[in-house]
């Protein structure tokens, strides 16, 4: 670009260029010919120049770049600071972002065009969040509501109630939601994925109901929480009355894929596989999740050789190539089916057919198939091979083996490794001690078995109490092991104890 002697056709020029800048290069060349022009003592002209970093693709590498012309602003505004507390939250480095801001605070008291907005605490928000810097975004909280900012910027409200969410601090999260004057569809998602993360599914339905109750149109996202919702907690009425409401707009089912997925899912999970491949079959667009959900199915009810075909039909149909969770999936199914040759010979070729290599909880399930089928010696001989260290999982597959059959030898070796890996985590030891406990007592070992529980009572292990989930009527209610709590505790023990009566009477007829 040639230098122009009209200054007011050089400013309109070079202004545009800053805006069409798609590269670092071209940034560093306009803001070349800004010095030559004079404009990068124009707050508002190199304003620009900084702007045109927030489109680049790695950003880390030009992080300096951009700092230092942020450095050489002699009179900074609000919208300065704003842009590099952007492009911060854009970066690796979103904890900077907090930087800029403190140094906009204090610059605050001297000039009065500094003061944050809306948008200041919005980036600053999103800069904790993807910082996991939780402690400052709560900070950034009282910011906002000493600025008057809270009930104003849907935005801000959002990034605050993701915050909390991210935390796991529902109860705060759910306070904050409340204060919001009329949440829309985005935020009530957010608040009912953070019940789902936290394996609240019942209380996310609970949210999504109150939500309809409201007059809130679901849109596609906060659809998708709510079957994951159902499927967390086996609520199938549940799942079948959205997938009623979605039946309204088939356009969610037939062209939204997460939807489709989300659906397929929850029926498989909900037990009803034939449902499941109902739904799946009408999918226009079906992606890698959506075959995994479908295969998942399958693997939960055994059919391996339906999940097997699934892997052709995938990139047959769909052009869609397996991923490590598809092939998880369908070696889950070839254990839980008992086809040892062909889980075998999918681990042994996974990474030259599909691409993949095979991960610990790949190498996992081919040991528990192994166990499964008595191979107790072989799923050593795997678990010694193994390229990365053994975990949990491995060893915990052997032992379930070894007391199935009754290998004690096998189960000590396991236990010894679980001991060695779960240390510190009293639910694991305990349930490892009980199991070679139980392999004892199968082969009437019964002084070693007797050893065993006294060394659990010693050390005063408690396991973590059981829990069950049952749906009546739509209504999905817990049962913890131990609770006494329960609002209907008496009725439940008559029914328990009318059940047991009449169960006693059939058998001794």
């Amino acid at each position: 670009m040639s230098v122009l002697s009209n200054s007011n056709q050089s400013w309109k020029t070079l202004i545009l260029a800053s805006q069409r800048c798609n590269t670092v290069q071209q940034i560093k060349s306009t803001h070349a010919l800004f010095i030559i022009h004079g404009l990068h003592r124009n707050t508002y002209a190199i304003s620009k120049i900084l702007t045109a970093f927030l489109p680049l693709p790695n950003l880390n590498k030009h992080f300096h770049y951009a700092s230092t012309i942020f450095d050489s602003i002699q009179s900074r505004n609000s919208f300065v600071y704003d842009t590099m507390i952007r492009i911060c939250s854009r970066s690796s480095q979103p904890h900077l972002g907090l930087q800029y801001f403190r140094l906009m605070v204090r610059e605050e008291d001297e000039e009065e065009d500094i003061a944050p907005s809306y948008l200041t605490f919005h980036f600053v928000l999103v800069s904790c969040l993807k910082a996991c810097l939780f402690y400052l975004g709560k900070q950034t909280h009282c910011w906002v509501v000493k600025n008057g900012v809270f009930a104003s910027d849907g935005h801000v409200q959002t990034g605050i109630l993701r915050l909390y969410v991210e935390d796991k601090l529902l109860a705060d999260a759910r306070k904050v939601f409340d204060e919001i004057p009329q949440p829309d569809v985005v935020k009530w998602d957010v608040l009912m994925n953070g019940y789902v993360r936290c394996g609240l599914g019942s209380e996310g339905l609970e949210v999504f109901k109150e939500m309809l109750f409201r007059g809130i149109e679901p849109d596609e996202f906060s659809v998708t929480t709510a079957l994951t919702a159902c499927a967390q907690v086996g609520a199938l009425v549940q799942g079948k009355w959205i997938h009623e409401i979605l039946k309204k707009n088939e356009k969610w089912i037939e062209s939204d894929v997460f939807v489709g997925t989300a659906l397929v899912d929850m029926y498989a999970k909900c037990g009803c596989i034939e449902m499941a491949m109902e739904v799946f079959e009408k999918l226009s667009k079906r992606n890698v999740f959506s075959w995994a959900a479908l295969i998942g199915g399958y693997a939960a009810f055994g059919y391996a050789r339906k999940a097997i075909v699934c892997l052709d039909r995938m990139e047959r149909e769909d052009g869609v190539k397996p991923d490590s969770v598809v092939l998880l999936g369908v070696l889950a199914a070839c254990a839980h089916g008992g086809f040892l040759q062909e889980g075998r010979s999918m681990l042994e070729n996974m990474e030259a057919r599909y691409g993949t290599t095979p991960k610990h909880e790949h190498y996992s399930c081919i040991v528990d198939l192994m166990c499964r089928a008595g191979r107790l010696d072989d799923a050593l001989d795997l678990i010694e091979k193994m390229p990365m260290k053994p975990l949990a999982s491995v060893w915990g597959a052997l032992l379930n083996g070894c007391r199935t059959h009754k290998n004690v030898e096998l189960g000590e070796l396991a236990v010894k490794n679980l001991l060695d890996l779960e240390k510190g985590n009293a639910d694991e030891v305990e349930a490892a001690l009980v199991q070679l406990s139980n392999i004892y007592l199968i082969v009437q070992r019964n002084a070693e078995a007797s050893k065993i529980r006294q060394m659990i009572g010693q050390r005063g292990i408690r396991k973590a109490p059981g829990c069950s989930v049952l749906e009546i009527d739509g209504n999905v209610t817990k049962f913890v092991s131990g609770d006494v709590s329960h609002p209907n505790l008496l009725q439940i023990h008559t029914m328990i104890h009318l059940i047991s009566v009449d169960a006693l009477q059939i058998l001794s007829h």
